[in-house]
């Protein structure tokens, strides 16, 4: 497995099972060691929640996020407020984790 963060997300077209608990391991380990401080939920989605000093320099950052997102053709689900920013990741398509979810993950921790 390469750099995650390296790596593009690539679509997922559905009709393929969502990852088994062992491969989410093995990918949160390679997510860990580049991007710490996400949270596997429930083996479905990947959470993380981040700080920020205000309102502001946590919109600025979804933005940065919401760029990102757009092109990679992944979009997180985003919450924020004054002081963090909260996002939730994983492929609707097939209602659970797929490698481009840890791959986006990687990549929005390389804007923090």
């Amino acid at each position: 497995m390469d750099n995650l963060a390296a790596k593009t997300c690539f679509a997922c077209q559905g009709g393929i099972p969502p990852m088994t608990e062992a491969t989410i391991a093995v990918f949160k380990s390679k997510l860990d060691a580049e991007a710490p401080g996400w949270e596997v939920i429930e083996y479905h989605h990947l959470k993380k929640r981040l700080p920020f000093a205000d309102f502001q320099s946590a919109l600025e950052f979804v933005n940065l996020v919401g760029a990102l997102a757009e092109g990679q053709g992944h979009h997180p689900n985003i919450s924020f407020s004054w002081g963090f920013v909260e996002i939730t990741i994983w492929t609707h398509k097939i209602n659970g984790l797929h490698e481009s979810d840890f791959i986006l993950a990687a990549k929005i921790n390389s804007l923090h």
